[in-house]
This record gives structure tokens, C-alpha cells and sequence, in this order.
């Protein structure tokens, strides 16, 4: 298939490895250099787009391939509030458009754990959930987006916890995220239920980028022939 990849950093240089590696074309590649260039003609003779851009740039990309009706998806991070109306504008304009947070297939299984986790943990409140996340220096935004999902898994799980607070907790209804930043580190991601007599702890640790660059390639594969919203869930249990 003919590949747009919207973002071009080292993100997208891996998906580019994969992606041609798996016997695809990348016939678009979009960055800071030439952003301006891309319209929705750009789309012509593309199967499905790839948005790994940044959350000044996320919304454009999208939406021009949206108009295109090329099926598309994005794991941008940062520009949360902007995925409802994108996902509104793929119905109206029946297409594709899928949004992960994170697209590494093992953080998507850690995240079916963690809401299976917060089921379980529900009616035991003399446990504590907090949260840690370790990435790279160069990651933009804090907490991340996999944080934020994780998060909200909890919440929407139990009755204690009402909302996500980066890094210091005041009440008792906040769920603590701990962000922290350090060289070579891909992502790592810990949530941590503790009492006083023992604590809970899973956690997801990436190894490389690559993981995400496969993902990303395969939910693409997955998408191309459909209509509608998805997620990374879609794309792991459904055929």
C-alpha cells in the first residue's frame, strides 16, 4: 500500500523501516520543512495516511486526509481535545480514522491488564493506586498520552478516584501520576496499588522504538479496507 507519512522524526523514520520492510511505499513524507505543501490533492493516490506530527500540526493532517476520504491513523499525544471532533468529521465524511495513544501491541495488552486490574481492585479502598512514567528527554508533553489513558481506565473503573494530577496529590480523590525524563529511555509505564500490608504492581517496559513503529504499520494494514472510528483494541481483538 502507498503510505503517507505525516511527521517525519524518529518516530517516523521507523515506521518508514518497517513499513518498507513489510512491502509498502512510502510515497509521502510530511515535516517542518515542508508542511505547507501538503493539501488534500496530496492524497490522491494514497491507501492510508500515518500522523506522528505534533499537536500544532496533528489537527491540519488529519483533517485533510479526512476530506480526502483516505483512512488514516494518528498517535500524535497532546491534542486530546481536538480527537472528538476528528472522529465526528470521519463519519460525516465516511472514511477511516483510528487514534491510539500508545500503538505498541504490548502497552494496548497492558492496557486491557490495567482495566481488568482496577475491576478487581475496585472494592479493596485500603489500597492506594498511584502511577510512574519514565520516558526520553525529547518527549514533549507530561503526563503522557499512555498515562492519561491508563489513568482514566482507573477511574472510570472505581468511585475513589475522580481525577488525574501530575506529579503532587492534594486530596484523596486525585490519582497521582509521577513523570519523569531521562536519556535513551523509550517508555516505561507503572501502576501501583499499596496498603499497608503489601502492594500491587504491573508495569510495561519498552525495549525500542519499534514497537510502536509495528504497530502503527499493522493497525495501517488493519484499517485500510474499513469505515468508521476505531482504536488499538479494534484492530488486537476484532478480525
Amino acid at each position: 500500500m502507498k503510505i503517507a507519512l505525516l511527521g517525519y522524526g524518529k518516530m517516523g523514520k521507523s515506521i518508514e523501516v518497517i513499513a518498507k520492510d513489510r512491502g509498502h511505499q512510502i510515497s509521502i513524507k510530511i515535516d517542518s520543512k515542508n508542511l505547507n505543501s501538503l493539501t488534500i490533492e496530496s492524497f490522491s493516490e494514497i491507501d492510508v495516511a500515518i500522523d506522528f506530527s505534533t499537536p500544532s500540526t496533528a489537527k491540519n493532517n488529519i483533517e485533510l486526509a479526512l476530506k480526502s476520504k483516505t483512512p488514516i491513523i494518528s498517535g500524535t499525544t497532546g491534542c486530546l481535545e481536538q480527537i472528538e471532533e476528528m472522529k465526528n468529521l470521519c463519519l460525516v465524511e465516511n472514511t477511516a480514522f483510528l487514534y491510539a495513544s500508545n500503538f505498541s501491541l504490548g502497552v494496548n495488552l497492558f492496557f486491557e491488564l490495567n482495566k481488568k486490574l482496577a475491576l478487581l481492585m475496585s472494592n479493596h479502598q485500603n489500597y492506594e493506586v498511584s502511577m510512574e512514567e519514565i520516558h526520553h528527554t525529547q518527549k514533549l508533553d507530561a503526563p503522557s498520552g499512555t498515562s492519561i489513558s491508563l489513568a482514566e481506565q482507573v477511574i472510570n473503573s472505581q468511585e475513589l478516584k475522580k481525577e488525574w494530577v501530575l506529579d503532587t496529590k492534594t486530596k484523596p480523590e486525585e490519582l497521582l501520576i509521577q513523570a519523569s525524563r531521562k536519556n535513551k529511555v523509550p517508555g516505561t509505564h507503572i501502576v501501583k496499588y499499596e496498603s499497608d500490608i503489601d502492594s500491587i504492581t504491573i508495569e510495561h517496559e519498552a525495549h525500542s522504538r519499534e514497537g510502536f513503529a509495528l504497530g502503527a504499520v499493522i493497525a495501517a494494514e488493519w484499517l485500510l479496507p474499513k469505515k468508521g472510528v476505531y482504536t488499538m483494541k479494534d484492530v488486537l481483538f476484532t478480525s
